[in-house]
């Protein structure tokens, strides 16, 4: 699961103030890298997979994914908004924090629930949260998100 984040598959200063917001920047972010070939389909695939259950976590933290055709390869795209926004997270606070899965409909099962796994044990980890919390660079927060979702064995 190496290279699925780079920089520019972060934004530190989104000004979206709603989860479509969100899931437009995403999708933006993700076919200005080659990510995926098609915005409307990550958002449709964004609004699916939410309407199924929250991807809200905790403490400003959410995971929105997707598994579609118009993914052309497996990233994870990180937007960090200015202002919380609803998001039905577990402890009923507003998110800012969206670490978002992108995979291509024939890794689904696979690479998608290994990365979601290690995401979800990282956002456990108290230490770990805080030290994403206050990174402030798009290339610290690359190198945290790799090394979290790559398995130890590899490192």
């Amino acid at each position: 699961m190496r290279n699925m984040i780079q920089p520019s598959f972060i934004r530190l200063q989104e000004t979206a103030s709603s989860q479509n917001g969100v899931f437009q920047a995403i999708a933006d972010i993700a076919v200005a890298n080659g990510i995926a070939d098609n915005a409307d389909a990550v958002v449709k695939g964004l609004e699916e997979r939410e309407a199924q259950s929250t991807t809200g976590f905790q403490d400003g933290f959410a995971i929105p994914h997707t598994q579609s055709a118009s993914v052309k390869k497996a990233a994870v795209v990180l937007v960090r908004t200015e202002t919380g926004i609803e998001w039905e997270s577990f402890d009923d606070l507003p998110a800012f924090f969206f670490i978002s899965l992108l995979i291509p409909k024939e890794e689904a099962g696979t690479t998608h629930l290994q990365a979601l796994s290690a995401l979800s044990r990282t956002l456990m980890d108290e230490d770990k949260r805080q030290e994403l919390l206050d990174t402030t660079t798009t290339e610290q927060l690359s190198v945290l998100i790799e090394k979290a979702i790559t398995p130890e064995e590899a490192n």
